[in-house]
């Protein structure tokens, strides 16, 4: 059974920091690529940052410089570090797993909510 695990989520005011984490069980972790989305209230769901197999990375526009991804394969982890939040941050976030050999294969956690306060 795949289960994609997030936690860190929470209140924070903004200027402040947050470190997501997603442990991944049932699936090869390096055979897959992560990403982490958010949705907004009211908005649909985007896609923030991404680190593939090999450890690239990209980011969204609107987090670049202030979000940081990075996985650890011996952990099955794939972490969030969100760092001068903004009230615009305020989202459920979710972890996806791709496999690499195929988009069609993917899976998603349950979400994290993060509330940034101004």
């Amino acid at each position: 059974q795949v289960r994609l695990v997030e936690s860190g989520g929470g209140l924070v005011q903004a200027g402040g920091s947050l470190r997501l984490s997603c442990a991944a069980s049932g699936i090869r972790f390096n055979a897959y690529h992560m990403k982490w989305y958010r949705q907004a209230p009211g908005e649909q769901r985007e896609l923030v940052a991404t680190i593939n197999s090999g450890g690239s990375t990209n980011l969204a526009d609107s987090v670049k410089g202030r979000f940081t991804i990075s996985r650890d394969n011996a952990q099955n982890t794939v972490y969030l570090q969100m760092n001068s939040l903004k009230p615009e941050d305020t989202a459920v976030y979710y972890c996806n797993a791709v496999w690499i050999l195929s988009n069609s294969r993917y899976y998603w956690g349950q979400g994290t909510r993060v509330t940034v306060s101004s």
